[in-house]
């Protein structure tokens, strides 16, 4: 295997790439009780049309999600979740717009988990029966998030902000659309995407590492490696859908919600350094510390707030939503923030020794080093081993540089209201 240093922290990950394309990486901290272990799949709901020997095809959205769920149901009815919970483990899975991973944690029989999660993601089992039965479990889910006003207010944005990416599309799906899996989509699906080349296997925790590479080769060194299908994603414009939308919810303080749109192609920049500048200036902007919220809290116009950063193809999107008593003053308060901007060196030196020092902190906690590896191997395909360099490196001059290129006013307004009596 080999071994990454993770510069200035006094850590190392172990990574190997097996001959049929796995990537695997394991962080031991024999210092602490627990493990976590993610294995995971670069197929998410972006991934609806594709190319299958020369066929073109198009699957229902929502099937990633869908796929997710059925992984659940082994061939020989044996339940995960009673499995993993015989030894005080806890088992999940998630699926995002990029990626599905299925994960298992605790502090008991690592070996005998670690070898069930890889085996049970490695056992599809879909049936006509047990697909239309899950249809009904998947549609009331997507019926009750559709009564969440934070949920309506993101997809509203996601809507307004693109045209035709599946990122107006919630993660999963539609009733609709979800009525049209069949078996053999989830199989084709399956086939193409869960393929070790498209995978990853993530451990981090107590653990011996030796032992876990040999049950990672044991159970998945022998699976056969398909050539992934050609992925075909719409051509998405710069420009937002609709700037500006009002919409009613089931809500006793009002919300609003912001998204800017940058295409960073112009700004010739490597994506991580350019994922750093961006969230600088955002987090100076409008983090906890910042003057805005400090401003914000004194007139009482903020009771929670959520900002994000989001990439798809060349795009970056910034999501912003917020619980506020004036949507109108708080939206020029955020206009404020971005008039005339400048990042001042008080502001940008001090960020970055917050960000340094956090760095330092989140290898001492299994949950947050998992994060970051996790963070790194979906939006890099690889671990960053010198983040602190990096930070270290931003320069003041090449952020302000930045500000002046992006078009902050490149961007979807949505209001939620009460509902009228």
């Amino acid at each position: 295997m080999k071994e990454i240093k993770l510069k200035k922290l006094d850590v190392s990950c172990f990574e190997e790439d097996l001959d049929n394309g796995l990537k695997i990486v394991l962080l031991p901290f024999l210092n602490k009780k627990n493990y976590f272990i993610s294995y995971g799949t670069y197929f998410g709901a972006d991934i609806t049309n594709f190319t299958v020997n020369k066929k073109e095809v198009k699957v229902p959205d929502g099937i990633a999600h869908f796929l997710e769920h059925k992984m659940f149901e082994q061939p020989d009815g044996k339940d995960p979740f009673t499995f993993f919970s015989e030894s005080g483990t806890s088992a999940n899975a998630s699926t995002s717009y990029e990626y599905t991973h299925y994960i298992c944690y605790g502090n008991k029989e690592f070996s005998k988990n670690l070898r069930f999660l890889l085996q049970f993601v490695n056992k599809p089992f879909y049936t006509d029966e047990n697909v239309e039965k899950e249809k009904g479990i998947i549609a009331e889910e997507l019926k009750m998030y559709e009564d969440i006003p934070d949920f309506q207010l993101e997809m509203r944005l996601r809507e307004n902000v693109f045209h035709k990416s599946p990122r107006r599309i919630d993660i999963g799906g539609s009733v609709k659309e979800i009525k049209k899996i069949t078996k053999e989509d989830l199989y084709l699906c399956y086939d193409n995407f869960y393929t070790p080349s498209n995978m990853f296997v993530l451990i981090v925790g107590n653990f011996d590492v030796d032992e876990a590479l040999n049950i990672i080769k044991e159970e998945l060194q022998t699976v056969k490696n398909k050539k992934l299908p050609n992925i075909k994603l719409p051509k998405e414009e710069l420009s937002v859908l609709k700037e500006k939308d009002k919409i009613y919810g089931n809500v006793k303080v009002d919300k609003l919600g912001l998204a800017i749109k940058i295409d960073t192609t112009p700004l010739k920049m490597d994506d991580i350094t350019l994922d750093l500048y961006l969230n600088m200036i955002t987090t100076i902007l409008f983090g906890t510390s910042s003057e805005f919220r400090q401003r914000v809290r004194n007139e009482k116009l903020l009771n929670n707030f959520y900002m994000e950063w989001e990439t798809y193809r060349n795009y970056h999107i910034f999501y912003m939503m917020a619980s506020t008593t004036d949507t109108n003053k708080l939206l020029e308060e955020i206009d404020f923030e971005f008039n005339d901007l400048v990042i001042s060196e008080e502001a940008f030196e001090r960020m970055k020794k917050v960000w340094i020092a956090n760095e330092v902190k989140m290898i001492d906690n299994v949950d947050a080093t998992v994060s970051n590896l996790f963070d790194d191997l979906i939006k890099y395909r690889k671990i960053i081993p010198n983040k602190i360099d990096l930070i270290r490196n931003l320069s003041l001059e090449e952020i302000n540089k930045l500000v002046k290129k992006i078009d902050f006013t490149n961007r979807s307004v949505v209001e939620m209201v009460a509902k009228e009596e």
